[in-house]
């Protein structure tokens, strides 16, 4: 993977703007190719990063305790679709049921940070941070459900404003509809 190319994304977006019959140097859109490449550098930090090192130290699950599951809700998250490089907005519902070792909970929402800032659809990403996580500290369950607006149904082609779409990825012991149930709830539950 090459680094990120900031004089070609300022060139593209420059081009964008000749194409769209603008004029790149009028006042308003003179510094839009270095806004646009600001913009693009944020959006895509997650190229090139190992999410699993996102993970850092995990810890042992004390001595006799059981493997209950772990939920973290509403991660916000943003990321960029792939097929119209328009952004899709939305939060993360992630859960894991530990074997030995427990995951320290604000890491959990870095690599969901780290696998949102890349170009994506919303029904890999989800798949990606289940990998992560049972990967990475070899999780008997995983279950991630994001919940998100995409621009590109909102703002282009059907225009449905409140629209929003809910995707399910699940490894292990949470694939299992029964004892993903009640995480469900919990997901959905008001505090």
């Amino acid at each position: 993977m090459t680094a990120f190319d900031r004089a070609r994304v300022e060139a593209a977006v420059h081009d964008i703007l000749i194409a769209i019959g603008e004029d790149p140097s009028r006042g308003g859109l003179d510094r839009t190719p270095a806004r646009v490449a600001d913009a693009y550098e944020e959006f895509f930090s997650g190229l090139g990063v190992d999410a699993v090192s996102m993970l850092g130290d995990t810890f042992a699950v004390p001595e006799g305790a059981e493997a209950e599951p772990v939920l973290v809700r509403d991660i916000e998250f943003r990321s960029v679709c792939e097929h119209h490089l328009l952004p899709f907005t939305g939060v993360a519902h992630v859960a894991y049921v530990p074997s030995n070792r427990l995951i320290g909970l604000g890491r959990i929402a870095s690599v969901v940070d780290a696998l949102a800032s890349r170009p994506q659809l919303q029904e890999r990403l989800g798949d990606e941070i289940a990998s992560v996580i049972e990967d990475g500290v070899d999780a008997r369950g995983v279950l991630v459900v994001l919940d998100a607006q995409h621009d590109c149904v909102r703002t282009r082609g059907p225009r449905q404003t409140r629209s929003s779409t809910v995707t399910v990825s699940s490894r292990g012991t949470l694939s299992q509809p029964a004892e993903r149930a009640e995480l469900m709830s919990l997901i959905g539950a008001t505090t």
